[in-house]
């Protein structure tokens, strides 16, 4: 693991207590945001429906694009909410956090919707949640038995359990709050400059969101013939 990952860790309770809200509800609230749409931003499946059209029907391709978007944006939002540094943490890190939850979210629901899934089935929304873990930190946790299963296994388990799903918001949240909080040592240890912390964060938040794209492509298998 990495040093900024290692540290991480060890300040995410703290990370925690300064965003007090970022509890484990709100992962449900922006997956929730992210499937209905929210402002000028347009529901998962609306976006990824545009996308194939745009692409003429391809859904590798549309997925594709939808891939690059999410990246793009997590990057710009990466950029914003790291200009400032220690000094405005406080403030920057729950947005931070709700904006990668959101968009992630959005990202990997749009890639289901074009592999056939419906947003509505729970069994899905836990899908969609567990490819925001990623590939190495769902495999350590269905080793754990934590989790019962990878995400395309849930999506079509034959039943729903309710119990996975404050199980699996627990853990995204977690692992946001431990993503951000490496990230911001990485940005403010040994810098004083505020748009350096800008620009590692758009590119740490950008590379994260593109694996976590690549991850659910290669896990969210086609349910339909299209």
């Amino acid at each position: 693991m990495s040093i900024g990952g290692s540290l991480g860790k060890a300040l995410a309770p703290q990370m925690g207590r300064m965003a007090p809200d970022l509890t484990a509800g709100f992962v449900r609230e922006a997956l929730s945001r992210a499937i209905n749409g929210v402002g000028p931003l347009p529901g998962a499946a609306h976006a990824a429906d545009k996308q194939l059209e745009e692409q003429r029907g391809d859904v590798d391709a549309a997925i594709h694009e939808v891939i690059e978007n999410h990246v793009r944006y997590a990057g710009a939002q990466g950029f914003v909410t790291n200009l400032g540094g220690v000094v405005t943490a406080a403030l920057t890190i729950p947005a931070n956090i709700a904006g990668l939850a959101m968009l992630q979210a959005r990202m990997v629901a749009g890639i289901a919707h074009l592999r056939g899934y419906d947003l509505e089935d729970p069994r899905v929304r836990n899908a969609v949640l567990g490819c925001m873990l990623g590939d190495d930190v769902v495999r350590s946790l269905v080793k754990k038995k934590k989790l019962p299963a990878p995400p395309m296994a849930i999506a079509t388990a034959p039943a729903h359990d309710p119990q996975l799903d404050k199980v699996i918001s627990a853990e995204v949240t977690s692992e946001l709050l431990t993503k951000v909080a490496g990230k911001r040592v990485a940005t403010t240890v040994g810098r004083r400059v505020p748009v350096v912390g800008g620009l590692f964060g758009a590119g740490a938040d950008g590379f994260a969101t593109w694996k976590i794209g690549r991850y659910a492509d290669r896990e969210l298998l086609s349910r339909t013939m299209r």
